[in-house]
């Protein structure tokens, strides 16, 4: 188990604007990602934005795909996201990913993501491997 968590929103982009994915591996089936809400992830109830958390489920659970396919490409084909709960400013979010199966051109995985003991989502999806990084 990787105890220390790694910065992966080090190039521009979306990710890297809303202030960036924090990202760790527990096993070659098992990995964890977190992010800090900010005041520019809410909604205009004062919670965290669905289109942030989706985006958040989106980039860890992705990464995830990415290393345990020894770093294919990935693209998302599907992603069935449940609000469960809720999370405001200065809450810690950690997701983590399951890899439930990989084939030769698709990965399978659930994702749950937590503030604390409270639920705030769960997720399912389908990454397919476009080709190796190299």
């Amino acid at each position: 188990m990787n105890e220390k968590f790694e910065q992966i929103s080090i190039k521009p982009g979306f990710m890297k604007h809303n202030g960036g994915v924090l990202f760790r591996t527990i096993s070659d089936s098992e990995y964890e990602f977190k992010s800090t809400i900010n005041e520019n992830h809410l909604n205009a109830a004062g919670i965290t934005h669905g289109g942030y958390i989706s985006a958040l489920i989106d980039a860890g659970a992705g990464t995830a795909a990415y290393r345990a396919t020894e770093s294919a490409i990935c693209v998302t084909i599907s992603l069935d996201i449940k609000f469960i709960g809720s999370s405001k400013k200065g809450d810690e979010i950690l997701g983590s990913v399951k890899i439930q199966k990989k084939t030769k051109t698709l990965v399978f995985l659930f994702c749950e993501l937590r503030n604390k003991d409270k639920i705030i989502a769960s997720a399912s999806g389908v990454w397919k491997m476009l080709k190796s990084k190299s």
